[in-house]
């Protein structure tokens, strides 16, 4: 039996894309530090230039550490259909890579309201400069985004599933249909699922986005984003790297690929931590809300546990009171950290209001949907009843 044809999370996080033999017969594979690459005659750069020979030629297209990674990705997210994956300097750095490669001036995009501020501010900023306009609908509403196409024009349809903070989940295989139906791309940043906990390209997605910062890397040591989906057009997006030049360096792929060893380890902890984490909170008396796709009174609940393995380790949640009473409860945690990002292997914590948003008013944060009383916790793989109990203290009447 072949390596590529096991197909479990955990196998394919060890062994995809690493050949069996390695270089030295290191078990380790090597970092390979080189800007450029050396030929042996003329008559092996012509058979590169002709494409008989598939080899690296130079930094900016291509390095054999990140090109072991990114095929290590790509077995993840689709591990019984072809796909392929491109690494790239950062989440925000894939996402813009797809945006600017796919929309051109005149073009319409469509994005949901809850969901990353970065991305948000990248469509309505950077390419309404270029001549793109976009539609922000209701997250999670596949109506919504349907009512929101402008035929001949909508040329890409962007969410997040699970979404940023309130971690809403659309029904992936209904966006997909509409979609295909009005000929649009689609892109789903599933940074906060993973591959271990829902696959978008099987429901009929065509571009999966992750911060490998996060679950993926899961160390809290380096910035990293990848882009998956079908191999023509990864390849086509390769081509705009190489233009735009937002490259992953072998060192960070080295990392990135020695934290996946783990990957499918640290999701199951995770996935126990966030759903346990959840249902404390969601008993809590001065906790008003709880905002975890785990909870069955999350409005998203029967589309995640049709579409999800596992919900994940981040939990949103409003404490009763106002902007003081949630920083409060922040400042008395002790496990978390105090700190933007998620998916580490460290529990994180962070006041939206404070963390993302400092420089809206009250109103204006609420506009957005952001409300002063929201904390969002990361739970790392420390022991849940820990995570509990600093909860209980820090959630306990002065």
């Amino acid at each position: 039996m072949a390596i590529d044809q096991f197909t479990g999370p955990s196998t394919a996080a060890v062994h995809a894309g690493e050949p069996r033999q390695r270089a030295f017969d290191a078990i380790t594979p090597p970092v390979v530090h080189s800007a450029t690459y050396t030929f042996r005659d003329s008559a092996e750069l012509i058979a590169f230039q002709s494409g008989d020979l598939e080899r690296e030629e130079y930094g900016r297209y291509g390095n054999p550490t990140v090109r072991a990674v990114e095929a290590r990705l790509a077995a993840l997210e689709s591990p019984t259909a072809p796909a392929a994956a491109l690494l790239c300097a950062s989440g925000m750095n894939a996402l813009t890579t797809v945006m600017l490669a796919l929309l051109p001036s005149g073009s319409h995009v469509i994005l949901t309201d809850d969901g990353y501020r970065r991305t948000r501010q990248f469509v309505r900023t950077m390419l309404a400069r270029l001549g793109v306009t976009h539609s922000v609908v209701a997250a999670a509403d596949p109506a919504a985004i349907a009512a929101a196409i402008e035929p001949g024009r909508t040329r890409l349809i962007v969410t997040e599933a699970p979404t940023n903070p309130y971690l809403r989940v659309i029904d992936l295989a209904a966006v997909a249909s509409i979609a295909r139906e009005h000929r649009i791309k689609t892109l789903i940043d599933a940074t906060f699922a993973t591959p271990y906990n829902m696959r978008p390209l099987e429901y009929g997605i065509d571009l999966v986005v992750h911060s490998c910062s996060k679950y993926l890397a899961g160390h809290n040591d380096l910035l990293a984003g990848v882009i998956i989906g079908r191999p023509p057009i990864i390849s086509a997006l390769r081509e705009t790297q190489g233009i735009l030049g937002g490259i992953c360096d072998p060192h960070t792929a080295y990392l990135l690929g020695r934290g996946l060893k783990t990957f499918a380890l640290r999701m199951e902890r995770h996935n126990h931590n966030g759903q346990a984490v959840a249902e404390f909170l969601a008993r809590h008396p001065r906790v008003s809300r709880v905002h975890y796709p785990g909870l069955p009174e999350h409005p998203d609940h029967a589309v995640a546990r049709a579409q999800m393995r596992g919900f994940g380790g981040v939990v949103s949640f409003e404490v009763v009171g106002d902007l003081q009473s949630a920083m409060a409860v922040v400042d008395r945690l002790r496990l978390p950290y105090i700190a933007p990002s998620f998916g580490g292997v460290e529990s994180l914590v962070e006041q939206p209001a404070l963390m993302s948003y400092y420089e809206l008013s009250s109103e204006e944060r609420l506009a957005v949907g952001i409300r002063d009383n929201l904390i969002r916790l990361s739970c790392g793989i420390e022991d849940v009843s820990d995570l509990i109990a600093d909860l209980q203290q820090a959630l306990a009447d002065e």
